[in-house]
C-alpha cells in the first residue's frame, strides 16, 4: 500500500514523504502560512509561500472574512469545498467553530443543489468512482488510494434513492463527501481514514444522461443480477483490500437497500444510515418528545408517512422502541401505521416491495373505520379512526400536512407529536409555524431540515431538527473503537437512547426534542459510548483496555495543525 502521509493523534505528528509544491497540494498535509520557518526550509517551502506565518486562528479570521462575501447558499458550499480541497484542517477547524451556521451548508439541505449541480461545479477530484469499466479492479483501486494504509471508514452510495431528489448518477458524491465530513466533525475520526465513494452504476435520470456536461456513465442503470453482481464486486475488492474497514452504505433506492444490507450486514461491518440512522434518530426524538407530553413509549399509536427506506426504517426502530418499553412483537406491530403513495399498507395488495410486508396491516384491522374512499385507505382516514399519537412525516411530500391533518391530530389528544421530518427544506411535509398555529400551539414539531424558532403566544418555540448527524458519527466512532464485526440492531436502539438521554431540560423548556448542533461532539461521546458498550454486549466487539468513555475521547481528534516529520 501506498503510504505518504500518516498521522498520530497522540504525538500530534503527520509524517510525510512529500516536499514542495507536492506538500503545498495536498489537502490533508497543507498548512498554507502556518508551516513553520523551519518546516519551510526542511521541506522545501522556502520562497514558496508569503513571509509572514499565521496561527490557525489568523487564517479563520481571514476565511470569515472571504466567506461573508459569498451571495448565496450554492457558492458558499462551493467556497467551502474549495477550502477543503485545499487545507482539509484549515476547513474543519473554520466549520467546527461554527457548526449551526455551516453544517446546514456543509450537508442538508444545500448538499442537494450541489448534488443536482455536481457536473457542472465539479473542481477537484475527491474520493472513488467505481463503475462498469474498472469494477473488476476495485482492490486494486482501493490499495492504490493514497491514504489506503490508514484508512478506517467508507461511505459509498449508488445515488438512486437521494432523499427529495432521487437519481442524481454520479452526481451522488456530494452525499458521502458531505457525510464523512460530518463524521469528522461530530465524532472526530481524522479525514485520512475517511473515503467516499460512489458506486456508478448508471442513471435513469433523463435530464442527467441529456446534459453534454453529465460526469458518470452515460447509461441507463443496471438492475436486478446485473446491479447485485456489481454490488458483490465491489465488496469482494473491499475484503480483499482493505478487510477492517467500516462501511455506511449510503442513498440506495428502496428494496435494494434492504437487500444489501440484509446481504452483507453480517459479512462486514456495515450499516445502512437512511434505514438504521434515520430510525434511530427518529426514536430518540419520539423518546424526548414524551418528557413534554408525559406520556409513555408503551403507550404510543404511531404513524409513518412514507415507505421508502428512510421510512420503513423509521417504523423498523420504532417497533424496536416500542419492543423494548414493554410490548409484544405483535402487540408493537399493531401500534404502527405505514402509508406510501398507495395509502396504508395492506397485506391483500395484489403486489407489494417485499421491505414493506413486515408492517403491512391486514384487512381486518380496518374493519368498521369510516373511509373518505373504500378502496384506499388514507393519511386522514387513519388519524381519525386509529387515533394515532404521533405522525412522521418521510414522505417528501410538500405541505401534505395541511390545516385538516393538523387539526384532526389534535382532535384525538391534547400534545401530538407531529414530525415533518423530509428533506430538503422545500420538501417538507409542513412548516412549523403553520402546525403550531393550527394546532394552537399544542402540537410538538420537530424537522428534517432546519427551521428558525417560532413565535407564537408570546414565546419562541425552538424546533429541533431531527438530524442523522446525532447518531451515524457516534455509530462509526463507537464501532471503531471497541472493532465491532457486525453493526446489531443492539447497538442502533443503544444509539437511540443515548441520545433521547443527550436532550437537555434546558432544550425541552425552549420546545426542541433534539440537541443544538452546538453540542454536536459531546453527544456524540454519548453515542459512541454507548454503541460500543452494547457491541461489547452483544459479543461483537471486545472490551478496550481502559473505560470505553476514556477510549472512545481520546479517539477523536480536533482540527489542529500538527508538527511535519520527514520519512
Amino acid at each position: 500500500m501506498r503510504n505518504r502521509l500518516t498521522f498520530d493523534i497522540d504525538t500530534r505528528e503527520a509524517r510525510t514523504t512529500l516536499r514542495g509544491y507536492a506538500l503545498l497540494r495536498d489537502p490533508l498535509a497543507n498548512k498554507g502560512t502556518a508551516f513553520s520557518e523551519d518546516e519551510r526550509v526542511r521541506f522545501g517551502l522556502d520562497g514558496l509561500l508569503p513571509m509572514r506565518e499565521l496561527t490557525l486562528e489568523e487564517q479563520m479570521d481571514r476565511l470569515a472574512e472571504n466567506y461573508a462575501r459569498t451571495t448565496d447558499d450554492l457558492a458558499r458550499y462551493v467556497f467551502l469545498r474549495a477550502l477543503q480541497d485545499r487545507n482539509e484542517t484549515l476547513f474543519y477547524a473554520f466549520v467546527l467553530s461554527r457548526l449551526e451556521e455551516l453544517a446546514p451548508i456543509v450537508y442538508t439541505p444545500t448538499v442537494g443543489t450541489a448534488v443536482e449541480r455536481f457536473s457542472h461545479i465539479y473542481r477537484r477530484p475527491r474520493g472513488l468512482f467505481l463503475n462498469p469499466n474498472n469494477i473488476s479492479r476495485c482492490a486494486e483501486i482501493l490499495r492504490e488510494y493514497p491514504y489506503s494504509d490508514g484508512l478506517r471508514l467508507i461511505v459509498a452510495t449508488d445515488s438512486e434513492g437521494i432523499l427529495g431528489i432521487g437519481d442524481q448518477g454520479t452526481g451522488g458524491m456530494g452525499i458521502p463527501v458531505g457525510k464523512l465530513s460530518l463524521y469528522v466533525l461530530g465524532a472526530g475520526i481524522h479525514p485520512s481514514a475517511c473515503l467516499p465513494i460512489v458506486l456508478d452504476v448508471g442513471t435513469d435520470n433523463q435530464e442527467l444522461l441529456d446534459d453534454s456536461a453529465y460526469l458518470g456513465w452515460r447509461h441507463e442503470r443496471l438492475r436486478d443480477g446485473d446491479y447485485f453482481a456489481f454490488v458483490e464486486a465491489f465488496v469482494e475488492g473491499l475484503r480483499a483490500a482493505l478487510p477492517h474497514v467500516l462501511l455506511q452504505w449510503e442513498d440506495l433506492s428502496k428494496q435494494n437497500a434492504f437487500s444489501v444490507l440484509d446481504l452483507y450486514r453480517s459479512e462486514l461491518p456495515s450499516f445502512n444510515d437512511d434505514i438504521q440512522g434515520t430510525g434511530a434518530v427518529v426514536l430518540g426524538g419520539v423518546l424526548a418528545a414524551l418528557r413534554l407530553t408525559g406520556q409513555q413509549m408503551r403507550d404510543q399509536r404511531l404513524v409513518v408517512l412514507g415507505a421508502g427506506a428512510g421510512g420503513v426504517g423509521v417504523t423498523r426502530q420504532l417497533h424496536a422502541g416500542l419492543v423494548h418499553a414493554g410490548l409484544s412483537e405483535t402487540e408493537a406491530r399493531e401500534r404502527l401505521y405505514t402509508l406510501d403513495s398507495r395509502g396504508l399498507v395492506m397485506d391483500d395488495r395484489a403486489t407489494m416491495e417485499p421491505y414493506k410486508q413486515a408492517f403491512a396491516r391486514a384487512r381486518g384491522d380496518v374493519a368498521g373505520w369510516s373511509l373518505e374512499d373504500p378502496d384506499r385507505v388514507s393519511l386522514i382516514d387513519v388519524i381519525r379512526n386509529a387515533r394515532p399519537t404521533a405522525i412522521i412525516g418521510m414522505s417528501g411530500q410538500p405541505g401534505v400536512f395541511d390545516e385538516t391533518i393538523v387539526r384532526a391530530a389534535c382532535a384525538n389528544l391534547d400534545r401530538p407529536l407531529i414530525f415533518p421530518l423530509s428533506n430538503p427544506t422545500a420538501k417538507a411535509e409542513g412548516k412549523p409555524e403553520d402546525i403550531l398555529r393550527w394546532s394552537a400551539g399544542r402540537a410538538v414539531v420537530a424537522t428534517g431540515s432546519p427551521f428558525e424558532p417560532v413565535q407564537y403566544d408570546g414565546s419562541q418555540r425552538h424546533i429541533g431538527q431531527g438530524n442523522n448527524v446525532f447518531v451515524f458519527p457516534g455509530v462509526g466512532l463507537g464501532a471503531l473503537v471497541v472493532g465491532a464485526r457486525e453493526i446489531t440492531d443492539g447497538m442502533l436502539t443503544a444509539a437511540s437512547t443515548a441520545l433521547f438521554d443527550a436532550v437537555s431540560s434546558a432544550d425541552l423548556d425552549r420546545g426542541s426534542v433534539y440537541p443544538s448542533m452546538a453540542r454536536l461532539r459531546e453527544v456524540t461521546v454519548d453515542v459512541a459510548t454507548a454503541v460500543a458498550a452494547a457491541a461489547i454486549e452483544a459479543g461483537v466487539a471486545d472490551a478496550p483496555d481502559e473505560p470505553v468513555e476514556d477510549a472512545v475521547r481520546s479517539a477523536m481528534w480536533t482540527p489542529e495543525y500538527y508538527q511535519h516529520i520527514a520519512v
